[in-house]
């Protein structure tokens, strides 16, 4: 196959502004050089090119950033569709999996808000979790989100819903320690009767917790049994998609 004129250095590029942006620490000009085996002059003068166009920079130490310009699109745009465009191709496959409902949802303030469902292939269960309100602490999703402490659990009563069977605060509080320890949230009818619902966190590049996914259903068809098995693979599944954000997890 031939390669376009010109392309090559765009390919170059590209990959020079990968391994930059998606370090986990700042880059120094030899580690970049020996990554990608280029002469010091061609990697470095397309580190002139990349910085000329904000797309990366040289600290004072030297090493090689993630440039402004990236800054400035965090600061213009939803990243909640961003998200979702990374997320999609891995929710798809998990409602393809499990044939139950499967939500994308980010914290807003003290409000779980969800951004994206793929829907439960079987009727009963089926619900459009995008239109309806619940309180943070009696879902999956919020319970990530208190567990890694994005958002904050309120002071005093928490809400009770009409059908649910809710925790007190006490082992609600306990919940989210073991919700952190094991990586993993669920609620177990806690919003109504005969459902349940699994949530894991998604990481963005520095360690944050930007978002969780659920897969929720009645209980008839994920029991007590069949929770350590959907956990482990929602777990390895979000896992998958911080890993697309740029998230390393760090090795014990």
């Amino acid at each position: 196959m031939t390669v376009p004129a010109g392309s090559q250095a765009v390919d170059r590029a590209a990959a020079l502004l990968a391994l930059v942006v998606e370090s986990e620490e700042p880059r120094t000009f030899t580690s970049l050089v020996d990554e990608l085996g280029l002469a010091k002059s061609t990697t470095s003068r397309l580190l002139h090119a990349l910085e000329r166009n904000r797309l990366v920079r040289r600290d004072r130490a030297g090493l090689f950033r993630a440039g402004a310009l990236f800054a400035v699109y965090a600061a213009q745009h939803d990243t909640s569709q961003d998200l979702l465009d990374v997320a999609q191709a891995t929710l798809d496959e998990i409602g393809e999996r499990t044939g139950e409902t499967v939500n994308l949802a980010v914290p807003r303030g003290d409000e779980v808000v969800q951004v994206a469902q793929v829907d439960a292939s079987y009727l009963l269960g089926l619900t459009n979790w995008l239109d309806v309100s619940v309180p943070p602490h009696c879902s999956a999703l919020g319970k990530i989100f208190y567990a890694y402490q994005v958002m904050t659990l309120p002071d005093g009563d928490l809400a009770v819903p009409e059908r649910g069977k809710p925790l007190s605060r006490r082992q609600l509080e306990l919940d989210l320690v073991e919700t952190a320890r094991r990586g993993w949230a669920m609620t177990w009818e806690e919003l109504e009767e005969g459902l349940v619902a699994l949530a894991a966190p998604v990481h963005a590049r520095d360690g944050t917790v930007v978002a969780a996914v659920s897969v929720s259903g009645p209980t008839t068809r994920i029991t007590a049994a069949d929770v350590p098995r959907l956990a482990e693979q929602l777990s390895s599944d979000t896992a998958a998609i911080s890993r697309q954000l740029g998230y390393r997890k760090a090795k014990p």
